[in-house]
């Protein structure tokens, strides 16, 4: 892998083999280029002036996060791509009947599966995560990001021809290489998580310009970590 210069951001998207990573310029000029790691270090490793991944920072003790809400309503067709996050004392559940045991001793409900599967992902951004970090990595939602380039949310699913299309389409226009590199094979990534981690990209340069917006009522966790979804 050829040396990597803190000249670009990040976008990450968890994926089978760990994590995809899109890097791309700070600015416009400049190729872009992607990485398969297996661990949020090795993303860390890269070393990127910021980060946007999609994965909840900021897990509360019990309730739902403003943040989700939020999102949520912005996206409109797309709302159902937002689920609940689990709440922080699930991170120590080893199956998904424990979080569901832990979510409704602690909080009165339970816990989707797709969001427990998440769980060893948040707990490996968990794990490097503080105050001073939240400047520079920042919990991103990537159907936010396209509604973003787009104007609008999305009309179709990721998981169709025409969402993708759709999706590439937007990606292309805001990265013309992109479509190249996606074109390569990324194994243990699948096409969505690659268009997801281009379009994260959006809210990693706007973080490091200083033009994010946030999304939520950005309350602190246990760990002093921001609950918030930027754009």
């Amino acid at each position: 892998m050829p040396p990597i210069v803190r000249r670009h951001v990040a976008g990450v998207d968890g994926c089978r083999a760990g994590w995809i990573v899109a890097l791309v310029p700070e600015r416009d000029d400049g190729p872009t280029s992607l990485h398969v790691v297996a661990s949020f270090a090795d993303v860390l490793a890269l070393r990127p002036a910021a980060i946007a991944v999609d994965m909840p920072i900021g897990l509360p003790s019990t309730g739902r996060r403003a943040c989700d809400v939020a999102t949520r309503e912005q996206l409109g067709v797309r709302r159902s791509s937002v689920f609940p996050s689990p709440i922080r004392p699930m991170l120590d559940a080893a199956t998904y009947a424990e979080a569901l045991a832990i979510g409704r001793r602690v909080d009165g409900r339970g816990v989707s599966r797709q969001a427990f599967n998440l769980i060893p992902k948040i707990r490996d951004v968990d794990r490097h995560m503080t105050r001073w970090n939240q400047a520079w990595i920042a919990e991103a939602h990537p159907e936010l990001c396209f509604a973003f380039l787009l104007g609008a949310p999305c009309a179709a699913s990721k998981k169709t021809p025409e969402g993708r299309a759709e999706r590439l389409a937007a990606v292309a226009a805001e990265y013309p290489d992109a479509v190249e590199r996606i074109a390569e094979p990324h194994r243990g990534a699948a096409l969505d998580d690659v268009l997801d981690a281009y379009a994260l990209t959006v809210t990693a340069r706007r973080l490091h310009d200083g033009t994010v917006l946030h999304f939520g009522d950005g309350a602190r966790d246990q760990r002093g970590l921001r609950q918030q979804v930027l754009l």
